[in-house]
């Protein structure tokens, strides 16, 4: 490329650098200005080797950087969008000791900015090959002093604790005591935590030999490889409709779901105000019993089978052979919406009335965002019986309170 070119490309990256900083404060994913600065001053698109720069600056675009022999996406260049507020989430200051767990490079050149010389940044991935891409860019982009190791995270980097941050980039279904030990007494892990079928950021800030949550905020990561890895159970009930759960004591018997699927559908409408899906989804999931999450084909929502939330996935109050799930629908001439549940099979009525609970006490106390506090303890053996909303993972135990 000539130098004329060469500067025309540049000019317009820093064009379209600048108006990704603007539209990610606009949508309150910037919200300091030592985020912004770091957002201004990372090349993007050195990060996305060989894709168009409006694909590189794109606030919600992701890049794949690596796929399997299958096509299956094993890592990911996240959004900026995500990579903002889970570095707001963090409040990195400078000087601090910072590991990302999870490398494509660029949010290691973001952390290493806000850090500054005094601090340091290693980022870390279980795939040779992401870290030697994630090596390539940074030293394209002038940031040889991030620290890059090929390793398994499940196990920290402990040659170079302790660390004022954890970053977390893929989604986690347990949290193993390397995070916790490996961070200062006033550390703060940042991770993608898997409960119950869904995905959430979590701040969390150590309270001793645990930790308690600041915030949390939606997110979706690809899985965690290497010994932290967690496969949930799928059952296809039929082409275009599948049941997903991570709870091993959930019994699946497909056969029974899907006859439940194919008879009449009971419809319950208790009153609960619809708002916040991604807050009222959340707090479904944690206070019912025996869930999971039912996913349909947009064909399936077409024909009437399920309803539109199955098209995302929506969570699933389950036996053997019933099961009932969130529903909404216009409430009056005020343009707002309510929610109901659908229920199919032999225990329909009783499934539909334990949703429907759920749902009005959440309508009642909860309807709002950050309602939750998450605690992790790990080895929770000790704690005796679990509450409802108690998560019991292989490293220890998430228990939630509401407010």
């Amino acid at each position: 490329m000539s130098q004329t070119g060469s500067t025309a490309v540049s000019a317009q990256a820093d064009e379209l650098r600048r108006a990704m900083v603007r539209e990610l404060r606009e949508q309150e994913a910037i919200r300091t200005e030592v985020v912004a600065a770091a957002f201004a001053s990372v090349p993007r698109h050195l990060f996305a080797p060989g894709e168009p720069l409006e694909t590189a600056y794109a606030p919600h675009g992701t890049v794949v950087a690596k796929r399997d022999a299958d096509g299956l996406v094993l890592s990911v260049m996240s959004a900026a969008h995500l990579q903002a507020v889970m570095l707001e989430q963090a409040s990195v200051e400078p000087g601090m000791c910072v590991l990302e767990v999870g490398s494509g490079g660029y949010n290691a050149a973001l952390l290493q900015e806000v850090v500054g010389p005094e601090g340091r940044v290693t980022t870390v991935d279980i795939d040779p090959d992401i870290i030697t891409r994630a090596r390539t860019c940074l030293d394209t982009a002038g940031y040889e002093r991030v620290r890059t190791l090929t390793a398994d995270a499940e196990f920290g980097v402990p040659q170079l604790a302790a660390f004022d941050r954890i970053v977390v980039t893929a989604a986690a279904w347990d949290i193993p005591s390397s995070w916790i030990s490996q961070l200062t007494l006033d550390g703060r892990l940042v991770v993608p935590l898997r409960m119950r079928g869904l995905t959430r950021s979590v701040a969390f800030d150590r309270d001793g030999d645990g930790l308690v949550s600041r915030d949390y905020r939606l997110a979706r990561f690809v899985p965690m490889q290497g010994r932290g890895a967690f496969t949930e159970r799928k059952v296809l009930l039929r082409e275009g409709v599948a049941i997903q759960t991570d709870d091993p004591a959930v019994r699946l018997d497909k056969q029974a779901l899907d006859e439940a699927l194919s008879g009449p559908a009971l419809e319950v409408w208790p009153g609960a105000v619809w708002d916040f899906p991604d807050e009222l989804e959340l707090f479904a999931a944690l206070n019912l019993p025996r869930v999971a999450s039912i996913h349909a084909s947009q064909r399936i929502i077409d024909e009437d089978v399920l309803g539109p939330a199955a098209l995302l996935g929506v969570t699933i109050l389950v036996t053997e052979d019933s099961f009932a799930y969130r529903a909404k629908r216009a409430s009056g001439s005020t343009g707002e919406y309510e929610s109901g549940v659908i229920a199919h099979g032999p225990q329909a009525e009783s499934l539909a009335k334990q949703y429907a609970e759920v749902l009005l006490r959440w309508s009642d106390a909860y309807r709002r965002r950050g309602a939750a506090t998450f605690r992790y303890r790990p080895d929770a053996a000790g704690l005796g019986p679990l509450p409802t909303d108690a998560v019991a993972k292989r490293h220890g135990t998430v228990t939630v309170t509401w407010s």
